[in-house]
């Protein structure tokens, strides 16, 4: 059992005076806060942060990793409060502390592979700082080192928890020291028949070959020695016993083709030593084909660097032999923590995408750093930049997009739910549909039945899935009503020449004539008639003989479009092939006889025509079915078009005089004019005329630019449409 004499003796070989008294006073803080708490096993709850503290210490951690691993339970399992830890041990000891705690709450619920890795990338993504992971990491050692006191259902659920999440953990952070004894401890209470089977085979085969180790590394040893090869150590050891069991099931072999079962490993003094001891060892001993890899040219991903042979030995027993430098034996054991050792590691904070390749590169990357205030800024790391990970109520796990919404998560539990989303409860506390999801929250979603999306949904949402069922559902809406609409104006356009629409909408004649316009069905025709696509008037003369279509009087749309001056002369505009559509220009661009034009079909308004240039076709087309061909009807005269210029001039005397009189030289009307000047001696005129058409204003423009001291002439653009109101449909504007 450790006791705080222990810990000050392994913390004195790289702490100050000044810092072994601050690790004292945490000591004595964490003994008062556990007073009276008693662990399962019997001994005093306070001998549970003193081990895990010394585990760090083993690290070399800095101080505030070592009082945080005193005081990681303080806050969950005692009255004492992170602000209270904060007042007596500083910001970065309670940041720590309280991301241990925060951790120690997540719901681990589920062991299926996918599952699994979103939890470790979530936890991983959680914290800022991979200080808290380390004294998580030995937090999770101590309690599978005394997991045998815990009840039968706690103990299995704690020790599958460790296989799935923490091992992998400390695999990935490449510290195999605390990975390989958290699977076997896990293993242990896991699968105990196939453990102690395993266990009473290896130490079999361990008896057998008892004595092999210690001899070839004798004789190893003097072969790199006659070589004149550096060594600084050379030990052996066994296969670990999860990891021979996983073996033996992925390769469904027998014990005795584990070559790895026995290693001699060689700690060398240099990268260039390592592979003059591998040509040295396979010189002297037969080596085991396909064998052989070079981890040093080409490191795991978790950075593990060492070369890894298998050899025959003179007893005819394969030993596997690995040779690794000094550097990278630290990096094997310790991982991480090798490199991020309190004021003498190298510290690193590239990112890879490749989860922990950095770790490697972390030596060719960094120098030195001494000062501690900048080590311990680059112990801050942002793992897994992309994504947020996130909880259902019943713990299961959503990988999201960075800047996920509500929205984003009610989608990806499933589309009724995101149609149905009000608003979310997030960790308790109840969040409207905006909010950025972030990483650990537990998120409840808040549904209506009579609730349904809205286009504005659009403008924050980051998920194509839920961008995609929010279209559909809009999209499906607009075809209703515009089946609604279609009804209408047939229903109308029927009566206006007294022909029995009831039996027309409830017999086959719209199916037959459906084909006419390349739809299927007659509600597809509905539909066409509604978006402005085909006339009720052409529906009418296919689905009825001629002889009964009679004309009784004139029809109040076409009362409607003669008043404003789009039917029987005027400015006349016409859909490509169509005669009787609902016309209307744009008001955001007004465009003018003569002009490029395109037609945008609306949702009850017919066609809104847009002059081509108008920065709104862009936004207002991104449904292509939506867009119709429209052009200028010839036979009819123009009429008047308000337009209003901006003309950029010199400031000087005169000017707007001349600009007025060049205007009323070409027979055009003024309706409004003010200038203005700004400090750089520039002046701006804006002036609104009327004009007939295209070549008129042209002619306007290219009298005004003639003028001397006129710098620019522009007609004023047209301003952006709000696109989430017109989809609501705004009283002005196309929709």
């Amino acid at each position: 059992m450790i006791r705080f004499e222990d810990l000050v003796d392994k913390a004195q070989t790289y702490m100050t005076d000044p810092e072994i008294e601050l690790l004292r006073r945490a000591y004595v803080f964490s003994a008062l806060a556990h007073k009276g708490q008693v662990r399962r096993s019997g001994q005093p709850y306070l001998v549970h942060p003193l081990e895990v503290a010394y585990l760090l210490a083993d690290l070399r951690l800095d101080p505030a990793a070592i009082i945080a691993g005193l005081l990681h339970d303080v806050v969950e399992d005692t009255l004492t409060t992170v602000d209270r830890v904060q007042e007596l041990f500083g910001v970065e000891v309670a940041h720590l502390v309280e991301g241990v705690t925060k951790i120690g709450a997540i719901p681990f619920s589920s062991s299926a592979e996918r599952q699994a890795e979103n939890f470790r990338k979530m936890l991983l993504a959680m914290v800022d700082d991979i200080r808290v992971v380390l004294v998580k990491l030995a937090d999770r050692l101590h309690n599978m080192r005394t997991l045998g006191a815990m009840p039968d259902e706690r103990r299995l659920r704690t020790a599958q928890e460790t296989l799935d999440i923490y091992a992998p953990i400390a695999n990935r952070l490449g510290m195999s020291r605390v990975k390989n004894e958290l699977e076997d401890l896990a293993f242990q209470y896991l699968e105990p028949e196939a453990f102690e089977a395993l266990k009473s085979r290896v130490e079999r085969r361990r008896k057998a070959t008892e004595g092999l180790i210690e001899e070839l590394s004798k004789t190893v040893a003097s072969t790199l020695k006659d070589a004149q090869i550096p060594v600084i150590e050379i030990s052996g050891r066994s296969k670990r016993l999860y990891s021979i069991h996983l073996k033996l099931k992925r390769q469904k072999i027998d014990l005795e083709q584990v070559y790895d079962f026995l290693a001699v490993r060689i700690i060398t003094t240099s990268v260039k030593d390592c592979y003059a001891a591998l040509g040295i060892i396979h010189h002297t001993w037969p080596p085991v084909p396909g064998r052989i890899k070079d981890f040093i040219a080409t490191p795991r991903p978790n950075g593990y660097q060492s070369l890894h042979t298998s050899i025959i030995t003179s007893k005819g027993v394969a030993v596997e032999v690995q040779i690794r430098t000094e550097e990278m034996h630290r990096q094997a054991e310790e991982g991480i923590a090798s490199h991020w050792k309190y004021k003498e590691g190298r510290v690193g904070a590239a990112n890879d995408e490749r989860y922990f390749q950095w770790l490697r590169q972390t030596l060719e990357w960094q120098q030195e750093v001494r000062d501690p205030q900048e080590f311990i800024q680059n112990l801050k790391v942002d793992l897994y930049p992309e994504e947020v990970y996130t909880f259902t109520p019943k713990g299961q796990v959503k990988s999201l997009p960075r800047d996920a919404t509500v929205i984003d998560f009610a989608y990806s539990i499933h589309t009724d739910v995101g149609h149905q989303c009000i608003g979310a409860r997030i960790n308790g506390k109840m969040m409207p549909l905006r909010t950025r999801l972030k990483n650990g929250d537990i998120v409840e979603i808040v549904t209506s039945a009579k609730h349904l999306p809205s286009r504005d949904w659009l403008n924050y949402v980051v998920t194509t899935r839920a961008r995609n069922k929010i279209k559909q559902h809009l999209h499906g809406e607009e075809r209703d009503r515009a089946i609604e609409l279609g009804r209408k104006l047939l229903e109308k356009e029927a009566r206006r020449f007294e022909v029995n629409v009831k039996s027309l909408l409830d017999g086959d004649e719209l199916d037959r004539i459906a084909p006419e316009w390349g739809v299927q069905s007659g509600e597809e025709v509905l539909a066409a008639v509604g978006y402005g696509k085909v006339g009720a008037r052409q529906v009418l003369t296919k689905a009825v003989p001629a002889d009964q279509l009679k004309e009784k009087r004139e029809s109040a749309v076409k009362a409607a479009m003669k008043r404003i001056g789009l039917a029987g002369g005027g400015d006349r505009i016409k859909v490509t092939g169509v005669d009787d559509m609902l016309i209307s220009r744009a008001r955001c661009c007004n465009p003018i006889h003569g002009e490029k034009i395109v037609g945008y079909i609306t949702r009850g308004k017919g066609v809104s025509v847009h002059s081509a240039s108008c920065p709104n076709v862009t936004n207002l087309l991104y449904d292509p079915e939506r867009r119709i061909d429209v052009e200028w009807d010839k036979s009819g005269g123009a009429g008047e078009y308000t337009v209003r210029l901006t003309l950029e001039v010199e400031d000087r005397k005169g000017m707007l005089a001349a600009v007025s009189a060049k205007i009323a030289a070409v027979n055009t009307n003024i309706l409004d004019i003010e200038a203005r000047t700004d400090e750089q001696q520039r002046g701006w005129i804006r002036v609104t005329i009327e004009i007939s058409d295209m070549k008129h204003l042209e002619k306007v423009m290219k009298s005004l630019r003639g003028i001397p001291g006129v710098l620019s002439v522009d007609r004023a653009r047209a301003v952006p449409l709000d696109l989430s109101q017109t989809a609501q449909g705004p009283t002005t504007g196309p929709r």
